[in-house]
């Protein structure tokens, strides 16, 4: 009896929230129309940068030639990790890891072909699922076997291209950039619209003078702040469902993985969101200090989740930080379902840490509540 006295309350909450949120047509214009023009403006306009890159050489050929080949690629300013490889195995391990962003295969004929004046094949092996990266990688590798060609004919007096270069990209086929962009952008969207919504609801309660209310009423705290999770839970999915739709619809992203493990990975990052955001609403007093707070929160995430700038590329201790960021993982899981078409079994290890990142953020949000209640 009391379960069910309980129950209704937090329905009752729940949907005075929907009312807060719903109530006229400026506040569900705000939750609709925003992330649709974001989605678009950033999906055409958004570019990247690149500063180092990681490859692996598999050398079949141990002449003249190829070590001059990879001589030149390890004196590379642009290089900061070569790993060398000597079996065919290891190349798929290496780039599915995203331990190497490129693999240079070199033929057991490269040095012989070379001496008897031949053009002799090199391929680049690519990892497409970030295609902007992938491109500068490509370019920076190009530059440097017309180096080498150059130094090469000049030596030899030959003419035409001594080597010649076969790439082919995983994952993204072309290197289309607006894959890689759109998938980001799905995180990015979801996270603007559950915390903002999450964080006000506590401030908007104590800035109309209700907060008290909450107070007397006979519902325990939990429930309270679970009738405050609905509503950004609900939206988010709402909203990611409609984002997502335009990304595969408009934007012709190709959805290979898993339906439900983009869908678990996507309750999991509002779990995640909408507790971190409850966090901020309970310290709150003003629905000001709550955007302010979930601002605060929303750009660190956003630059140390990889969506801007490639993780490896950031300094150790950076690195260390984006283990509490949950949009870090969820651009993994959107990005290994639509473009490599992951399953729920590939991806438990990005699933555990938005969880727990959630429950201590819930456990949190639970005791700064009751805290600023009694």
């Amino acid at each position: 009896m009391l379960f069910a006295q309980q129950f209704r309350l937090l329905l009752a909450i729940t949907f005075k929230e929907f009312l807060a949120l719903l109530r006229d047509r400026s506040s569900r214009f705000i939750l609709i129309g925003p992330p649709i023009v974001q989605l678009l403006v950033f999906s055409y306009a958004a570019t990247y940068d690149l500063n180092d890159i990681s490859i692996a050489i598999f050398n079949e050929d141990r002449g003249i030639a190829s070590r001059e080949l990879v001589s030149r690629i390890e004196g590379s300013p642009n290089i900061n990790a070569l790993v060398t490889i000597q079996h065919e195995s290891e190349i798929a391990p290496l780039i599915d890891n995203r331990d190497v962003l490129l693999v240079l295969h070199i033929g057991s004929e490269f040095s012989d072909r070379l001496g008897s004046g031949e053009s002799a094949p090199v391929q680049l092996l690519l990892d497409g699922r970030n295609s902007n990266t992938a491109m500068v990688a490509l370019n920076y590798m190009r530059d440097i076997i017309m180096d080498f060609n150059t130094g090469w004919s000049e030596s030899k007096q030959a003419a035409g291209p001594p080597a010649i270069i076969q790439s082919r990209a995983w994952y993204n086929e072309n290197l289309q950039s607006r894959w890689f962009i759109v998938s980001g952008i799905i995180g990015l969207l979801v996270l603007v619209a559950s915390l903002v919504v999450t964080a006000l609801s506590v401030a908007r309660e104590r800035e109309q003078g209700t907060f008290d209310q909450l107070l007397v009423a006979p519902i325990h705290p939990l429930y309270i702040l679970i009738a405050k999770m609905l509503p950004g839970l609900l939206i988010g999915l709402v909203q990611g469902s409609l984002i997502i739709l335009l990304a595969v619809i408009w934007f012709e992203l190709p959805l290979r993985g898993s339906i439900a493990a983009l869908y678990l990975g996507l309750f999991l990052f509002l779990l995640s969101s909408v507790a971190v955001g409850l966090m901020i609403s309970a310290i709150s007093i003003t629905q000001q200090q709550a955007v302010l707070g979930a601002f605060l929160f929303m750009v660190p995430a956003v630059i140390l989740s990889g969506f801007a700038t490639p993780i490896a590329n950031m300094p150790e201790v950076v690195q260390w930080m984006t283990y509490i960021d949950p949009l870090r993982y969820f651009l993994v899981i959107v990005r290994a379902v639509f473009m490599e078409g992951a399953g729920v079994e590939l991806l438990l290890n990005q699933y555990w840490p938005m969880a727990l990142i959630a429950l201590v953020s819930l456990v949190m949000a639970e005791w700064l509540f009751r805290h600023r209640m009694y």
